[in-house]
């Protein structure tokens, strides 16, 4: 009997590389090798490539070239976002304020801006985890486009008239799956979670912004440059995104409809909660929390039954902590599982999920003796 074929469901943590940033990824090493910098001839056609990756990266977000800027990661930009616009604000106060389940790269910097003499304070979310009010005198801002735990869609837009204050956009989880909100100052996104390759950050700052580098900087002509960019990893994740944000209905129609039926289906096992907006929500996510069940345990089955999936916080599992999102939720924060689903994920693959979750839980309460 042959054993069936392993399914990827976390690519909320990670997506698998894009077709088509796999097909340019291979040719813009040979080309984008120099430093776009320089005055010779390879310097001048890495530059090429790269200003090709920015206008390309600007067009599928629908926002201007000179906004974009490429960092070495996700997190990378998000600090830069977030400490910019506290820089560039300085005069105005030093409060920052985030929702309670920003991503731990939104807590680190505030704390760190904290550490210094500032002021971080995180508000409220209801149980399906939208925040609610902003305080009206926040220097700046840190709202996410959507939650990268649960999936839960926040009202950016809706907060930045509201309180006036720059707001800087964790959008991460989000980019490319969907358009950009409206209200943003600053903003981040992060390409590997779209199928580009690893190690491209996106920092984007709206023309006119307030924004200031928090960091020591270097000789690069572009002030939010953090160092020489990866040309051809910048060029790669364009193309990935490109194709993303061209194929984003037929995939989102797909997937939120694969999401649902497993929103149903794991619902009919007892004792579980399913977590998060049924309906504003990212279309690819969906988080369950089982009573009597230890989150560790239940990855470990599924993953030794050929499904990859996550438990605990998306970005702290790895210390072991409890998930600050669900806590800040009300929600169980042992025992849960977030599935993640692919562009290739199909009804059989859920289906196959769906089959064996019910006996993976029950082994587990029964080994826990319940």
């Amino acid at each position: 009997m042959s054993t069936p074929p392993a399914v990827y469901l976390d690519t909320a943590s990670s997506e698998p590389l894009h077709p088509a940033a796999r097909a340019v990824l291979e040719q813009a090493f040979d080309r984008g090798y120099a430093d776009p910098r320089r005055l010779h001839r390879p310097a001048r056609d890495a530059r090429l490539l790269l200003d090709n990756a920015r206008e390309a990266t600007a067009e599928a977000l629908g926002v201007r070239a000179d906004e974009v800027s490429f960092t070495p990661s996700g997190t990378h930009a998000v600090h830069l976002g977030v400490l910019g616009l506290l820089a560039g604000h300085a005069r105005h106060g030093d409060r920052l304020v985030a929702s309670a389940v920003e991503h731990s790269s939104v807590m680190h910097a505030g704390q760190w801006h904290a550490a210094r003499g500032g002021r971080f304070e995180t508000v409220p979310v209801d149980a399906s985890g939208r925040v609610g009010d902003v305080p009206a005198d926040a220097t700046a801002v840190c709202l996410q486009s959507a939650n990268h735990e649960v999936g839960t869609l926040q009202p950016v837009g809706e907060v930045a008239t509201a309180t006036g204050a720059p707001v800087f956009v964790d959008a991460c989880a989000s980019a490319g799956r969907l358009p950009l909100p409206d209200g943003w100052a600053a903003a981040a996104a992060s390409a590997h979670k779209w199928g580009g390759p690893p190690g491209v950050g996106l920092l984007l700052v709206r023309k006119g912004a307030r924004w200031r580098n928090p960091f020591p900087g270097d000789d690069r002509v572009d002030e939010r440059s953090t160092g020489m960019e990866n040309v051809p990893a910048a060029l790669a994740a364009a193309a990935a995104l490109q194709a993303v944000v061209a194929d984003r209905d037929e995939v989102n129609a797909r997937q939120s409809a694969l999401v649902d039926r497993l929103r149903a289906g794991v619902a009919r096992i007892a004792d579980t909660e399913v977590v998060g907006d049924p309906s504003r929500r990212l279309p690819h996510i969906v988080t369950f929390s089982f009573l009597y069940v230890d989150g560790e345990a239940i990855v470990t089955e599924l993953d030794r039954r050929g499904f990859s999936v996550a438990s605990g916080s998306a970005c702290t599992a790895s210390t072991l902590e409890p998930s600050h999102v669900l806590a800040a939720m009300g929600a169980l924060t042992h025992g849960n599982l977030r599935v993640s689903l692919a562009r290739d994920t199909t009804g059989e693959d859920v289906d196959r999920l769906l089959a064996a979750l019910p006996d993976v839980v029950a082994r587990i309460r029964q080994d826990a003796g319940l």
